[in-house]
This record gives C-alpha cells, structure tokens and sequence, in this order.
C-alpha cells in the first residue's frame, strides 16, 4: 500500500468499502493493517511453534519440567504417608515440595496397586 501511495495513485476495492483516496478509506486501511498483519504473524508463529513440538515428539523428546522426585522418592512418600509412620506435612517438608504434591503421590499410588 505504501508503494501504491508513493507512486502517487490510490486503491479501491470493488468488493469492498474502501477508497484510499479518502480520509476514511485510509483510516480504514490502517485499521486493517494494523490488525490483518499482526493476526497473521502470530498465525505462522502459532503454526511454527506447532510443528516445532511435532518434530521433537517423533524424536523422543518431550516438553515440560523435569519432575522433582523419582519414582523411588514417591513411593516412599506414598508408603510412609499410607503406613503412618510419617504425615503428609512431614514429607512434604522432608522433600521440599508442597502438602498438595505427597497428596497427589499418595493418591497415585492408591489408584495404581497392581504396578508396585
């Protein structure tokens, strides 16, 4: 459109209402491009970012944050909490994690009997 503009001629759409040649048909070919082109850009970016994921899927690799307690460590919690011999405080504060995290664990591991 700059170019168009530069060159010393205007744009009409026959389709629709706008005419650069006016004020308001210049207004409405900023508001366009003020929000076409960044709805664009963050399509492909979008669009990238999922391919992006695809491809490091099929290559075995996988997002998110590394878990904080091994399976040893959350069974112990789990067995500790289940048996008594510790509240879901005390492990919670033995291994740095929140109360809600052993609870988590500890309700896994109910669910989950035939895997131990």
């Amino acid at each position: 459109m700059e170019r168009i503009e530069t060159a010393g001629v205007g744009f009409r759409s026959l389709t629709e209402a706008i005419d650069t040649t006016t004020p308001a048909g210049r207004m409405i070919m900023q508001m366009v491009d003020g929000w076409l082109i960044p709805e664009f850009e963050r399509a492909m970016i979008r669009e990238r970012n999922s391919a992006g994921l695809a491809l490091a899927r099929s290559e075995g690799r996988i997002g998110g944050r590394r878990k904080k307690l091994n399976p040893k460590m959350r069974l112990e919690i789990a067995e500790s909490v289940l048996s008594g011999r510790k509240s879901a405080a005390e492990m919670a504060r033995l291994y740095v994690v929140s109360q809600t995290t052993v609870s988590r664990i500890v309700a896994e591991h109910r669910r989950q009997p035939a895997e131990r």
